[in-house]
């Protein structure tokens, strides 16, 4: 195997970081905004511990990790998928705070199942909803 191509990095993957960080972390807040969520609770959804980093993120649009971009990523599947199945803003919005009682929630919030701090709880709140959508959000 020619060595020059194993040492190469992965195409694109910093840049890419670095093009869509601030535009996601943008769409996070406002979606943060829309949800009432306090700065713990966005802390927690984006996998970030300190609120310095935190702060430095929304302060200077810093490239973001793989693991919060993933984050984001899932966040905004989340509101499209509500935006489609509940065309009143305001009620889609407040979706994420009401107990369900469907299998995932057990009676909880999808927040709270979001608030596990787990990137799996975003997935599968994702995944309740494009099942629900049919996937077409």
């Amino acid at each position: 195997m020619d060595s020059s191509v194993a040492a190469q990095p992965q195409a694109g993957t910093d840049l890419d970081r670095r093009r869509l960080s601030g535009p996601a972390l943008g769409a996070f807040l406002r979606i943060a905004d829309l949800w009432g969520l306090s700065v713990d609770q966005q802390m927690i959804l984006l996998g970030v511990t300190a609120r310095s980093t935190f702060f430095k993120w929304k302060k200077s649009g810093s490239v973001l990790p793989k693991d919060t971009l993933e984050r984001i990523s899932y966040i905004l599947g989340i509101y499209g998928a509500l935006q489609v199945l509940l065309p009143d803003p305001e009620a889609a919005d407040a979706w994420v705070k009401r107990p369900n009682a469907a299998h995932p929630f057990g009676g909880t919030s999808a927040l709270d199942r979001m608030l596990s701090g787990q990137v799996s709880d975003l997935y599968m709140v994702r995944q309740y909803l494009d099942a629900q959508t049919g996937g077409s959000a």
